[in-house]
């Protein structure tokens, strides 16, 4: 059976991982001189903290080689087939190293790397469909060409409770963060192929996430209807921190879109870093049928 492994932006819960039997490879998180892995040795009330009394945000960096070797390894040995997805290749150079851990261990012919074109929620619905067509006897062939025909059918929202980590990480300035936050302003962002992009600006959290459903219900109805029609649509909401919120958030997300099954999981921290605590995300994807 092929093997699948993540990096870890892919957000799935350890019931997810241990159901399916998925190894993480964990990204690096730097504190200043310090070094942690994603998900090992760091919590995310750890790394707020850090970030609020330092002013500035942690730094990410991309799973060390002698960690993607390391986990390649076993399976190498037993000359086992094995799928990686990686983080877009757009924010991370976690896909290259895992193709060189490839590489030194000279089986580029088992081992497959696929840029997922996305981060968070998008990246778990690719590594769990991944698992499914695994456990179901495909190759990874086969799973790697249905997943890169159907990767870029898939939405992602998410807004954000401050602004401070956008203004730390310098991806809007002091000014622009400081007449947002008397504004009460939430951004929404938008996933969709390979690209981050604002979506919208809001007044308060409860109108961006009506934003969010409002626009999730446009893909639905549009973008991803035939797929809705046959049942091929799955829904999963993250969150940073803020887990009473994200409930909550669920429960109207499953009012929305009735008779869904939505999985929740915590944001990685090595997203949830640069967005800060109390970010939710909400995202579909179209789901792969195994014949």
């Amino acid at each position: 059976m092929v093997k699948i492994i993540s990096d870890s932006t892919c957000d799935l819960s350890p019931e997810l991982v241990n159901r399916y039997d998925i190894d993480i490879l964990p990204l690096h998180i730097l504190l200043g001189e310090k070094e942690y892995k994603d998900g090992k040795n760091i919590t995310p009330d750890e790394i707020f903290a850090w970030s609020d009394a330092h002013k500035t945000t942690p730094k990410t960096s991309a799973p060390s080689l002698v960690d993607a070797i390391k986990i390649l390894k076993p399976y190498v040995e037993e000359k086992r087939e094995v799928i990686c997805f990686s983080i877009s290749s757009s924010m991370s150079t976690s896909g290259n190293v895992m193709r060189l851990a490839a590489d030194e261990l000279e089986a580029s012919d088992l081992v497959t790397v696929i840029d997922s074109a996305n981060l968070s929620t998008g990246i778990g619905l690719q590594v769990v469909e991944a698992a499914v067509m695994a456990q179901a006897g495909k190759s990874a062939a086969e799973i790697k060409k249905i997943l890169t025909d159907q990767k870029l059918d898939s939405s992602i929202y998410i807004t954000l409770d401050t602004l401070k980590y956008l203004k730390k990480g310098g991806r809007i300035t002091p000014a622009a963060a400081a007449i947002g936050t008397v504004l009460n302003l939430k951004p929404v962002l938008q996933i969709q192929g390979e690209k981050l992009d604002a979506y919208a600006k809001v007044r308060g959290k409860k109108q961006a996430k009506r934003v969010m459903m409002k626009a999730m219900q446009e893909d639905w109805d549009t973008r991803f209807k035939k797929y809705v029609e046959s049942g091929e649509m799955c829904l999963q909401i993250a969150y940073a921190g803020n887990k009473e919120e994200a409930e909550e958030f669920k429960k109207e997300v499953q009012a929305a879109f009735p008779g869904m099954d939505i999985h929740m999981d915590p944001l990685s921290l090595s997203v949830a870093c640069h967005i800060g605590h109390g970010a939710i995300a909400v995202a579909c994807s179209r789901k792969v049928v195994v014949e």
